[in-house]
């Protein structure tokens, strides 16, 4: 059964005919201006580099290319060791979070959701895992790429700042599976947006593109695809 990453995906890119990316390519230039973080520490679902003329700034890859980086509580286990991990390093000024040029995350797995209840939901700590960025103490930056729909859109609200790639796409599509962002989209979309805008998108999942994210505030710059985690690590780096 596909996630509901892989559903919303392909309801909100039907029809799309935007070309295919060289990504390959793109990551190894990503690479030749960062290395791998100094724990010696590897995981599933995320890759940690250090990055800056300093190396003093972490960067988290999430990395389920298959499931267009849906999350999962395999992925938040990852993600909260990688930033206690940075929190402890004296070096890291500033953490960014990252995924592929196809998507920053598209959303939740669904796969671990569909046979629990609310009650299950909720007493289980299912959403702890959901919190493991906001519990950060140090600055946090989202560096999207590509889709962040549903719990994606989400997780780079918790971020402080949020930068986008010039085609980034935003959006909170859950009501197109009869439910609603449930981890804190309804409280920061329009914090970030406004309120009619927020219900907007809430009410019709209709997404929206990165220089829309920029106008209504959303994000705090659009750079090019190619250039956005440079750009950004840059930025980071003054942190």
């Amino acid at each position: 059964m596909a996630s509901v990453a892989q559903t919303i995906f392909r309801s909100v890119t039907r029809g799309s005919n935007a070309s295919k990316q060289v990504s390959i390519a793109r990551c190894l230039l990503s690479a030749a201006t960062s290395k791998s973080y100094s724990t010696g520490k590897t995981y599933e679902n995320i890759i940690v580099e250090s990055a800056g003329e300093k190396n003093n700034v972490g960067v988290i890859r999430l990395n389920r290319p298959k499931a267009l980086n849906a999350l999962c509580n395999a992925l938040f286990v990852d993600l909260e060791d990688a930033l206690n991990d940075m929190e402890k390093d004296s070096n890291i000024g500033c953490i960014v979070l990252t995924g592929s040029e196809k998507a920053f995350a598209a959303g939740a797995d669904i796969k671990e959701m569909q046979n629990q209840i609310f009650s299950e939901v909720l007493g289980g700590g299912f959403l702890n895992h959901w919190n493991v960025i906001t519990r950060c103490t140090k600055p946090t930056i989202a560096a999207v790429n590509g889709f962040a729909l549903g719990g994606g859109c989400e997780v780079a609200m918790m971020c402080d700042i949020i930068y986008a790639g010039e085609k980034a796409r935003f959006g909170q599509p859950e009501i197109l599976l009869g439910t609603i962002p449930g981890a804190g989209g309804t409280q920061r979309l329009p914090r970030a947006v406004g309120k009619s805008k927020a219900m907007e998108m809430c009410l019709t999942g209709d997404p929206i593109t990165a220089q829309e994210a920029l106008q209504f505030g959303l994000v705090a710059n659009v750079f090019p695809v190619d250039s956005l985690l440079d750009e950004v690590v840059k930025k980071a780096s003054k942190i």
